[in-house]
This record gives structure tokens, C-alpha cells and sequence, in this order.
């Protein structure tokens, strides 16, 4: 796809999740892969209201070399790019449900969500849990490292989902997926539910 496809599709993914309500005036960031480095959402965007021209270029050391400045995340997004196998953008919004599971004590950081749906598993898999750091800390950045590219599905505590992606398609959806098994885990605490099996989840795997 060519970069002014790309730009082009970080705008019309953004306005869906910000018209959605997944993340809400100027939070959260997108960023996509390209030959010679990455675009990402400008600092202080919202997602509802990009311009397509505006986005930030960075080159493969993610320094920026053209566009607005980007986002004070770009430590977060460059250590799952620099991790994560395949991963061609990441998404990072303030959704609701999902900050709601990161903020809960007993959320486990190696598997926050239970096997609640074929489709978390098929779309997510598995999601960690590293601790709050404040946003734009290169320590994010530290953190995710740390989980050494085994997940594409990550939970900043207190502040929200990282999902990284093949192709920003895939990463939204995943997000989404994300978002809607969080909200179920938050209605169905305290009731039993019914999970997923091992061998459930080892056939959709």
C-alpha cells in the first residue's frame, strides 16, 4: 500500500474508533510501518480529526523528519516494533473497559483477561499487564521490551490498551476484541461464568 494509502487509512480508522468512543479528545496514538521508517499520530490529534498531510513521519531510528511532532508515546510504539514479529502498526486508545480490567488488583499481568470468546482468542490471544508508568515515560518503553515480543496485546496500567497488528486493520480489530472482552469480564465478575476450556482454546489457536 502506498503512504498516501496509508495516511489515508490511519485517518478513516481513527475517526471510526473516535466516533465509537473508544478513546476520547486527544488520546491516544496510531502508528503504521513503512519502507523507510513509520507515520504516527501527531501529540495533542484528536483521532476523531486528523489530517492526512499532518501526520508524523519518523525514520527507522524514530526520529522525526517530517510533519507535525508526534506523540510523546513513540517510545512505546517503537519497543513493540522492535519486538513484536510481523507487527506492521500498533494502536493505543484510553478505552474504557480495558483501563477499567488494568486498574483491577487482581487483574493477572502474564493473562489479564480470562478465555471468554473464540474471537479474543483468535483475534488477541493472550494479554499482559505491566506496571503504571506516566505517559511518555521511556520506561513504557523498558517494560514492553521486557515481555520480549510474546505479546501483541498489552495493558498499561491505569491508563489503557496497546495492540500491535500485521496491518492497522488487524490491530483495530483486535482492539476492539479487546475492548468488548474486558466489558464482559467487568459484567460477569462475581457470577461464574462460563470459560473457555484448554482444549477450546487450543483448537481456535
Amino acid at each position: 500500500m502506498s503512504e498516501a494509502k496509508l495516511r489515508d487509512e490511519i485517518c478513516r480508522f481513527g475517526a471510526s474508533i473516535f466516533n465509537r468512543s473508544l478513546t476520547m479528545g486527544s488520546s491516544g496514538n496510531i502508528s503504521v510501518q513503512t519502507p523507510d521508517g513509520w507515520l504516527v499520530t501527531p501529540t495533542n490529534a484528536s483521532l476523531g480529526n486528523l489530517d492526512p498531510d499532518k501526520l508524523c513521519k519518523l525514520d527507522r531510528h524514530g526520529q522525526h523528519v517530517d510533519g507535525d511532532a508526534p506523540t510523546k508515546e513513540v517510545p512505546l510504539h517503537r519497543a513493540m516494533y522492535d519486538t513484536v514479529e510481523n507487527c506492521g502498526a500498533i494502536v493505543h486508545l484510553h478505552s474504557t473497559h480495558s483501563v477499567a480490567v488494568s486498574m483491577l488488583p487482581d487483574t493477572n499481568p502474564e493473562d489479564a483477561l480470562p478465555p471468554l470468546t473464540a474471537y479474543y482468542i483468535m483475534r488477541v490471544g493472550r494479554t499482559a499487564l505491566i506496571p503504571y508508568h506516566r505517559p511518555g515515560d521511556p520506561l513504557v518503553g523498558d517494560a514492553i521490551r521486557g515481555l520480549a515480543g510474546k505479546y501483541t496485546s498489552v495493558l498499561l496500567a491505569n491508563h489503557g490498551p496497546v495492540m500491535a497488528g500485521k496491518t492497522l486493520e488487524a490491530a483495530v480489530y483486535a482492539t476492539e476484541e479487546l475492548e468488548e472482552t474486558s466489558k464482559l469480564h467487568l459484567l460477569t465478575r462475581g457470577h461464574n461464568p462460563r470459560i473457555l476450556t484448554q482444549q477450546q482454546v487450543n483448537e481456535l489457536k
